[in-house]
């Protein structure tokens, strides 16, 4: 099955006789005339669906003629009804040619690799696997479903509306426009406005007269507003008058800069020859990702990435090889792929004793399914560095025997090759000076190997896991002895702390010699804190972690300024929910483990936080979270370091083509309001809305200003999160959008959506104002915010 339930959609068959009735080209009507590739699906082709090697079906695939729902059919037809299914190309995350999944990995060699390829959806919907005749088809169908994918990605509402395609609208199919882009005009304005626009008065808008309805229907006045503040004579923008208004936008307020705007984003010939910016100009360039609310200069890698692992935020994923929850749910590769092409630098492998001496992953004492380990490394070898280039984290919890652990270090010795970080870095002239000041050659190697900068560490991956140290008294029969990895090992050895013997198990030479930077040891307090070496580190239940902050948070973020931390969900959480992400941060945890394959309000706020500095999963720490001699309190903050008062003044003012919650029901329509969250530092935890805006999901419009004192600003994250409001039950969720403060641009702004999973809800949009003042005085640039946030303005 290929789906949750049977689809309505009628058959081919079924189809082609209505078209019969109403011939529809769906080629024209995607402007794909000319597309052999896509004419080829829709001849249909019989294909192989594969589950494993034992589980391979033949399928029927056809593109409908809709040209945007490809029906799936079973070729057996001795079942009591035939498995029919169809998925729409909207669905459709990327296509992926050759043997790149679970299923077809393991039929490589035995199969064409060319004549395979895997369909990847959005959300939890299992991947389509599929072994096509021949080569050429698998190419047509992998170039198509990208064809497709990209042209209803842009394909207009306008096109999709017309259905006869004649590039005419009647009043029905003006009405339904209108309940596409999910706005609910009264009859009388719509058909008052549809009258008005048909200048010819045959009861059908032609292209200019749809131009004409369409330019009435999605007036902005609010941008019309603030056009008008800045024009002389209410029609043009001078060069001096859009440098006027960059300049109160916080930006580059020179000629040049609005010279070369005017440039890129006025069409009109003679505007443009005479350095002039009309309405329409200025609107474009109102809509554009340049004039995104989050700073462009934080979309690449822009802060000090010389500094010790320590002073970094470290994107980090727990269980990440679930799909679902930590209970029953399957093992996969995929999620992996999906974590690291989010930024994603640390990831967790559950490793168990498998069948045939290989081991597997998958999570213990459960019913979730098996992942074999060598497939992991292979996923991970692959996509280790295709979103960042810095250093990949491998948090092995280790369950296996020692003769497996041996096969882990073989697979990721072979596998990984030069990637594999397995000796340390070699110290430079400059710090070899420094082994005067420690005692002992392994402290003084350990301690300025870890010191090495991130730019040294880029492209290869590090394990963390326990390190064979034997110490007399501890050595098991052959010599060897460790204790269990990662979480589970560190909850057995905080309670033996008197005994560590008695947690200790066999650990492999061979796997025990991968552990260069990262060794997991248990937390034994902060004692002594200046003479543990640098490349330990220790993980810490979320419970565990949250007394530390609470009752020794200055030692805590002392501790997290030498050492990394690792914080990871209670097991008690077994839906794979997460715990609040902000209260780890303000302690200084450079790696907070989340569910990534959970979506909620916990992922949206680890994805504004590694949203700057490239996305690329190191984000440097505030300075007062990396000094050894800090006095920062994440409990008590009043005064102390990073204590800057300031004050976001935030109006929001509209929104943008907001999607419809329920589908199903033509006549749906959003009752929008908005919630502005601050997430950082206990004292700056606040949020606030604005009112609801009935029946309006197309233009809605608040005015509404919103206010938020802070004291930390550095910690503070920004979420703006909108609602279907509802009388009855809980608000529905629509879209929401989380930046760093220190990203945060002021001035008019747009914010572009993003859907529950964290993907583009396009072209849905907030339209606000952002004023950040600090005793009283505007701060306009982000530069001039970050300086106030560091407390060196």
């Amino acid at each position: 099955m290929l789906g949750s339930g049977k689809s309505a959609t009628s058959s081919p068959k079924e189809q082609r006789k209505k078209g019969a009735e109403k011939p529809i080209d769906p080629i024209r009507r995607l402007g794909l005339l000319d597309n052999e590739d896509v004419r080829v699906m829709m001849q249909g082709c019989s294909m192989v669906k594969v589950r494993s090697s034992r589980w391979q079906k033949s399928r029927n695939m056809r593109l409908m003629d809709d040209g945007l729902t490809v029906w799936c059919e079973s070729t057996k037809s001795s079942r009591k009804a035939k498995a029919q299914q169809t998925f729409a190309v909207t669905e459709v995350e990327c296509v992926r040619e050759g043997c790149k999944s679970e299923a077809l990995r393991r039929l490589s060699g035995s199969v064409p690799e060319s004549q395979c390829f895997t369909v990847v959806f959005r959300g939890a919907r299992k991947s389509l696997d599929l072994l096509s005749p021949c080569e050429d088809a698998a190419r047509r169908w992998v170039r198509g479903l990208r064809t497709l994918k990209e042209h209803v990605a842009n394909m207009s509402y306008l096109r999709r509306a017309d259905e006869n395609q004649d590039g005419k609208m009647s009043y029905d199919e003006v009405k339904r426009l209108l309940q596409m882009i999910n706005i609910d005009l009264s009859e009388q304005y719509a058909h008052s406005l549809f009258k008005r626009s048909d200048r010819s008065g045959d009861g059908r808008l032609d292209h200019v007269e749809i131009e004409e309805f369409c330019r009435e229907l999605l007036r902005r006045p609010e941008l019309d507003a603030v056009f008008r503040h800045y024009s002389s004579n209410g029609c043009v923008l001078a060069t001096a008058e859009l440098r006027d208004f960059l300049g109160d936008q916080g930006e580059d307020a020179s000629l040049n800069h609005a010279q070369s705007l005017i440039l890129t984003y006025e069409l009109n010939d003679w505007a443009q020859k005479n350095r002039l910016m009309t309405q329409n100009g200025f609107t474009m360039y109102m809509l554009s990702r340049e004039n995104d609310v989050v700073n462009p200069d934080h979309a690449r890698v822009y802060q000090d990435m010389s500094r010790p692992l320590a002073h970094y935020f470290i994107s980090s994923s727990h269980n990440t090889y679930l799909t679902k929850d930590q209970v029953t749910s399957a093992s996969s590769t995929e999620p992996y792929i999906r974590a690291l092409n989010q930024g994603c630098r640390c990831v967790e492998l559950d490793c168990w004793d498998g069948d045939k001496g290989e081991p597997v992953i998958c999570h213990g004492h459960t019913l979730t399914s098996k992942v074999p380990f060598s497939e992991v490394i292979e996923t991970i070898a692959q996509y280790a560095f295709k979103a960042s280039p810095y250093p990949l984290i491998l948090s092995l919890e280790n369950h296996c025997s020692v003769e497996q652990q041996a096969v882990m270090a073989k697979h990721l010795r072979k596998i990984l090759g030069s990637k594999l970080l397995s000796k340390p870095s070699v110290p430079t002239r400059q710090k070899i000076c420094l082994l005067l000041k420690y005692k002992t050659h392994r402290q003084t190697h350990s301690r300025i190997s870890f010191q090495r900068p991130l730019p040294e560490l880029r492209g290869r991956i590090l394990v963390k896991a326990k390190k064979l140290i034997p110490h007399l008294g501890q050595l098991g029969k052959n010599g060897s002895c460790a204790s269990f990895s990662s979480s589970s090992e560190d909850e057995v050895a905080s309670s033996n702390k008197k005994d560590p013997a008695k947690v200790c198990s066999k650990l492999s030479p061979e796997l025990s010699e991968l552990v260069v930077y990262c060794r997991s040891v248990p937390f034994r307090g902060f004692e002594n804190a200046p003479e543990k070496p640098p490349n330990e580190m220790s993980s810490f239940s979320e419970s565990d972690a949250l007394k530390l902050i609470k009752d020794s948070g200055k030692l805590f973020v002392r501790h997290n300024s030498r050492q990394l931390s690792r914080i990871y969900p209670s097991g008690q959480r077994l839906g794979s929910s997460n715990y609040d992400p902000q209260e780890m941060w303000n302690g200084g945890c450079q790696m907070v483990a989340l569910n990534f394959q959970t979506p909620g309000e916990q992922m949206d706020l680890n994805q504004g936080r590694f949203l700057p500095n490239g996305r690329c999963g190191y984000l440097l720490k505030p300075a007062f979270l990396c000094s050894t001699t800090s006095d920062f309190n994440p409990e008590n903050t009043g005064g102390g370091p990073g204590h800057t008062p300031t004050q976001l003044t935030i109006r929001i003012i509209s929104a943008q083509q907001l999607p419809k919650i329920d589908t199903e029901k033509v006549t749906s329509i959003v009752d929008p309001q908005v919630w502005v969250e601050i997430h950082g530092v206990s004292i700056d935890n606040a949020r606030n809305k604005t009112q609801r805006i009935d029946n309006n999901g197309f233009n809605p419009r608040w005015d509404c200003t919103l206010s938020f004192q802070l004291q930390v600003p550095e910690l503070a994250l920004v979420r703006f999160v909108v609602e279907d409001h509802d009388h009855t039950a809980k608000n529905d969720f629509v879209g929401q959008f989380t930046v760093p403060f220190i990203s945060l641009r002021t001035g008019y702004r747009h914010v572009h959506l993003l859907k529950a999973d964290g993907s583009s809800l396009s072209p849905s949009t907030l339209f606000i104002h952002v004023k950040v003042t600090r005793k009283g005085v505007p701060i306009k640039t982000v530069s001039e915010r970050m300086a106030i946030a560091k407390g060196t303005a």
